[in-house]
């Protein structure tokens, strides 16, 4: 297990975000997608609402999905979307188009959505399809997860099960993409903010980190591989989604200025507590600042990037206010992804605040000393 999810709610009387938060689960059949989408569904308390694009009987049935309990029954047709037909990556401007803008007319009532991929779809074509005007005002992606089957990638393979990848690309007549089977695996590495290893718990310690070192290779600088038991992540880790600033949206954690801390989150109670297990449970750090000074929007982007690729953040979250801005900058990051936006639905609280930033990190080994240093030397306190 990585760590024990920490549900967080929207606040009361919370201002929501003008651009709905989407995370895009990507990996192949059997990697351990589905497992984690129920696990995030159930333990976020959250609203999410759910686009699934697999193919044919093959694929992951929606009911699945539908019958874990994630949301009133009511709610169903609204929350879970299923594209058994056609791969997104194929079909983005006649499939997906059209179903991301009937969610986003029920926006005021989620707090984000998910995308389960299949992993036969490219995933930067769907990537790209955020750009198009009638979404990028209104959503914005807030990480790209990559699943990859531990089990098979010990034993050398890319897939557990090659007979039923093939099975899934004969579903679909028209896919246009019949890439190899490693290069689609390569295409989901390139394309990942995170990477989780599923079957961790089936594994050694040192067959975890053999496979972190063969992937790291593969991936963008800052990008984290983490080992995953049962679909167990943390919500805050996989969405990002907008919460009350006072938790930080990192779970529990509740740091002032610039304190930092161990986190030995509690195991998922059950497994057997042995030496075989241990080493998928992973300590995971926070560190929170809040500084007042003049912030240089570009300076601050090109120094939270230059941290990104030194300490392989997870995630950062947080808010600059810039003088002569009427609303904080938003700021928030997994891995080498990293997004600044004004938020037009910015609590009007926020327009009277001095000049300066709040941010939370969350990583494995976060040097909140020397993020403290650089920031507060952008903001001339140092």
């Amino acid at each position: 297990m990585v760590v024990t999810p920490q549900p967080s709610p929207l606040s009361p009387g919370q201002t929501k975000p003008s651009r709905l938060p989407v995370t895009v689960v990507t990996g192949f059949l059997g990697a351990g997608k589905s497992t984690l989408l129920r696990q995030l569904l159930l333990s976020s308390g959250l609203r999410l609402a759910v686009l699934v694009n697999e193919f044919g009987e093959v694929g992951i049935d929606a009911d699945l999905i539908r019958s874990c309990g994630f949301c009133p029954e009511e709610e169903l047709d609204g929350r879970v979307v299923e594209l058994a037909n056609g791969c997104l990556c194929c079909t983005v401007q006649d499939e997906f188009l059209p179903t991301m803008q009937l969610l986003l007319e029920r926006a005021d009532q989620l707090d984000g959505i998910v995308i389960e991929t299949s992993g036969l779809a490219l995933p930067e074509p769907l990537l790209q399809a955020f750009r198009w005007p009638e979404i990028r005002t209104r959503t914005r992606v807030s990480g790209v997860v990559t699943v990859v089957d531990g089990e098979a990638l010990a034993q050398g393979h890319v897939v557990g099960d090659p007979a039923a990848i093939e099975a899934q690309r004969l579903a679909d007549p028209s896919l246009d993409h019949l890439s190899a089977i490693e290069e689609l695996f390569d295409d989901q590495l390139e394309a990942a903010d995170l990477v989780l290893i599923s079957r961790a718990d089936c594994l050694q310690a040192e067959q975890i980190t053999d496979l972190q070192t063969e992937l790291a290779a593969k991936l963008r600088p800052g990008v984290t591989v983490l080992p995953m038991a049962r679909g167990q992540v943390p919500a805050a880790l996989l969405l990002g989604l907008e919460r009350d600033q006072g938790d930080h949206g990192m779970g529990d954690h509740s740091h002032d200025s610039h304190s930092q801390g161990d986190h030995d989150h509690p195991h998922d109670h059950d497994h057997d507590h042995d030496d075989h297990h241990d080493h998928s449970h992973v300590a995971m750090q926070s560190v929170a600042l809040r500084l007042e000074g003049p912030v240089d929007r570009q300076a601050l982007e090109s120094l939270l990037r230059s941290q990104i690729g030194r300490q392989n953040f997870l995630r950062l979250k947080g808010r600059a206010w810039l003088a002569g801005k009427a609303q904080p900058l938003q700021i928030q990051a997994v891995g080498p992804r990293l997004e600044c936006w004004f938020d037009p639905k910015a609590a009007a609280a926020d327009q009277d605040h001095l000049p300066g930033l709040e941010l939370v990190a969350l990583g494995l080994q976060v040097d909140g000393a020397a993020l403290e240093q650089e920031l507060r030397a952008l903001l001339g306190l140092a």
